[in-house]
C-alpha cells in the first residue's frame, strides 16, 4: 500500500510540473511615455479581430503590461484613444522606443524592423534614381522598385506562417480579384483564419454581385433628423441615377465633386439624378462639407459602413451609374472615362425623346 502511495504520489508530482508547463508563455511590454499621461487607459487589440487583448493604466509615465499568450499575434497599442503604433504581441520583454516608436526586444517584432529597414533602404534609392530624368535614372528607379516588390514577395512567402508573412499578405490582397485571391488562400490555408481576410474576400464577393449589369441592392439610413431615406428612393425610379460615394475627410472624394458638380449643372434639368451618399464620416462634417463645397443634390447622411458593405467598396470615391430600371452601368469611374459613360447614357435619353 506504501509503494502505491508513493507511485500515485509521483504521477501526481508529475501531473502537477505537466499542467505547469503547459501554461501559456508571459509577454512583458513596457511603453514609455510622460507623466502628463498619467492615468490613461492603455489598450492592446487584436489586429485581426479588433478584440481587447489586455488593458492597462498609464502610472510613473509609462504603460506596462504583462500576461500570458499562446501564439505570436498582431496588436495594436492604443493610448487613450490614440493608435500608437502596431508591433506583435508575442512571449518575452518587449520595448516601445520613445524616439523611433519601433517595438523591440522579440524575434518577430525584430522581423518587422528589419524589413522596415530594407524597405526604406529601397525606398531612399528609388527616390534618388527618379531624381535623375535621364533614361538611366528612369531605368534605374524601375529596377530599384522592381528589387522593392521583389522583396516584399521573398519576405512574405518566408514568414507566412507569422504575423510578419500575415501583414504582407493583406496589404496585397486589397489588389487581387476574387480569384486571385481564392488561388492564394488555397496555397496558404492558415491566411483563411484570419478575420480581415474573410470579410475582405466577402467584400469581392458583394463587388461582383454590384458590377457592371447586375441589379441595384437597397439599404436605408437613418438620418440626423430622425427621417429614414433609402437608395430605391432615388434609384430605379425611370431616370439615370449618378450615385456618388464619398466623406469630408477625402481629399480625391473632394477633388471630384467638381466634375459631379459639372455633370449635374449640365444633365439634371435632362433626367439625371445625382445623389450623395457620405460613408466613414462624422454627420456634422458631412454636413459642413455639403455647405462648404456647395453640392446641390440629395443627400444621405451618416450610412457609414452599410453601403460600403453591401456593394464591396474598399475606397472611395466611388461613383456608380443606375439606368432608370436600377441596373449598374457604370462604376468606378472618375473624371473623363465617368464624363464619357454619363455622357453616353444622357445621349440614349436624347435620342429616345
Amino acid at each position: 500500500m506504501k509503494k502505491f502511495t508513493m507511485i500515485a504520489a509521483a504521477f501526481a508530482a508529475m501531473a502537477a510540473m505537466s499542467c505547469a508547463s503547459a501554461q501559456a508563455p508571459v509577454y512583458n511590454l513596457t511603453v514609455p511615455l510622460t507623466e502628463d499621461e498619467d492615468d490613461l487607459k492603455a489598450y492592446i487589440l487584436d489586429y485581426d479581430t479588433g478584440e481587447k487583448i489586455d488593458s492597462t493604466i498609464v502610472e510613473s509615465g509609462a504603460a506596462v503590461f504583462r500576461g500570458t499568450i499562446d501564439k505570436p499575434v498582431l496588436a495594436q497599442l492604443i493610448v487613450d484613444g490614440t493608435r500608437m503604433g502596431m508591433f506583435v504581441l508575442e512571449p518575452g520583454q518587449i520595448s516601445r522606443d520613445a524616439k523611433t516608436r519601433a517595438f523591440t526586444g522579440t524575434v518577430n517584432n525584430q522581423r518587422f524592423i528589419d524589413f522596415g529597414n530594407a524597405s526604406a533602404e529601397l525606398e531612399k534609392g528609388y527616390r534618388s534614381a527618379m531624381a535623375d530624368t535621364s533614361a538611366t535614372g528612369k531605368e534605374n528607379a524601375k529596377k530599384i522598385l522592381d528589387e522593392y516588390y521583389a522583396n516584399m514577395k521573398k519576405v512574405m512567402n518566408d514568414n507566412i506562417d507569422n504575423p510578419l508573412g500575415y501583414y504582407l499578405f493583406l496589404q496585397q490582397s486589397y489588389d487581387m480579384s476574387r480569384a486571385e485571391l481564392d488561388k492564394n488562400l488555397a496555397e496558404h490555408p492558415s491566411l483563411a483564419q484570419s478575420k480581415r481576410i474573410q470579410r475582405l474576400r466577402q467584400a469581392l464577393v458583394n463587388k461582383e454581385e454590384t458590377s457592371v449589369g447586375h441589379k441595384f441592392k437597397d439599404f436605408s439610413i437613418t438620418q440626423p433628423d430622425g427621417s429614414v431615406k433609402k437608395l430605391s428612393d432615388y434609384v430605379g425610379k425611370g431616370k439615370y441615377a449618378l450615385v456618388d460615394f464619398w466623406a469630408s475627410w477625402c481629399g480625391p472624394c473632394i477633388r471630384e465633386t467638381k466634375v459631379i458638380k459639372e455633370l449635374y449643372n449640365k444633365y439634371a434639368d435632362k433626367g439625371l439624378t445625382v445623389l450623395g451618399v457620405a460613408v466613414w464620416d462624422k454627420p456634422e462634417d458631412t454636413l459642413n462639407a455639403i455647405k462648404k463645397h456647395e453640392l446641390p443634390w440629395e443627400s444621405i447622411i451618416n450610412a457609414q459602413t452599410i453601403p460600403t458593405d453591401i456593394y464591396g467598396i474598399s475606397g472611395i470615391p466611388c461613383i456608380i451609374l443606375f439606368d432608370p430600371e436600377g441596373n449598374i452601368v457604370s462604376r468606378d469611374k472618375q473624371d473623363a472615362a465617368l464624363v464619357a459613360d454619363v455622357d453616353a447614357a444622357m445621349a440614349k435619353v436624347a435620342a429616345a425623346e
